[in-house]
């Protein structure tokens, strides 16, 4: 099978070599981290899609399960409890039992960044895997983007014009069938500034819901 038809990344991805590297000296340090490609968290015949923009350092690049172990895994998984979509208690950390329901969360990039920002090329070297994600969610109706980073990967792997669907927090997009949803991303800098309170969350995530 070709690799741009996986869904999932290797947990050794090598496509670039700036993040491989990168990946290489967190591992030196850390040997006991997770230290790969992030996969996807949730079940496959899931209905909304939760697209983040890359691992965090000390949080799944460590633990290996998306938005687990930093600062923006509790924001997220208490909007989406609040709303039906877990089952389990969010603890931080990979074997606390939390299970999704009807959700997947996943990232644009799957291998931890530098400084948390990937370069366009490294985006578009990861969108062949959130094509083929999408692809593999066939009762999916929804998907919630975290930032305009994942907002704007989206688009590309769907084939549709960014200029006919800007980002802006709290937007609804109807693209290719998917009712797309964008907030800004749960980060602590987001939380701690204020430009995203968790008011403010609640707020899209039940938006989000209502589509079910």
């Amino acid at each position: 099978m070709a690799a741009k038809s996986l869904p999932e990344p290797p947990r050794e991805c090598a496509r670039c070599p700036r993040l491989v590297a990168y990946r290489r000296t967190l591992a030196a340090a850390h040997p006991d981290w997770w230290g790969g490609a992030v996969p996807s968290f949730g079940p496959d015949d899931a209905r909304l899609l939760v697209l983040g923009l890359a691992p965090g350092r000390m949080g799944a690049h460590r633990t290996g399960r998306a938005f687990t172990g930093d600062a923006s895994g509790p924001t997220l998984y208490a909007a989406l409890a609040a709303h039906g979509f877990t089952r389990g208690t969010f603890d931080g950390r990979p074997d606390d039992g939390l299970d999704l329901v009807d959700c997947m969360v996943s990232n644009a990039v799957r291998c931890v960044p530098p400084a948390n920002r990937p370069t366009a090329a490294e985006t578009a070297g990861c969108r062949p895997y959130l094509a083929a994600r999408l692809a593999a969610l066939p009762r999916l109706r929804a998907v919630l983007c975290l930032g305009r980073v994942a907002h704007e990967a989206l688009l590309r792997a769907l084939g549709a014009r960014l200029a006919d669907h800007p980002f802006a927090h709290g937007a609804r997009h109807a693209v290719s069938g998917l009712a797309v949803f964008d907030s800004y991303h749960c980060s602590r800098y987001n939380m701690n500034t204020g430009r995203l309170t968790p008011q403010m969350f609640h707020a899209v995530v039940g938006a989000v819901a209502a589509e079910f």
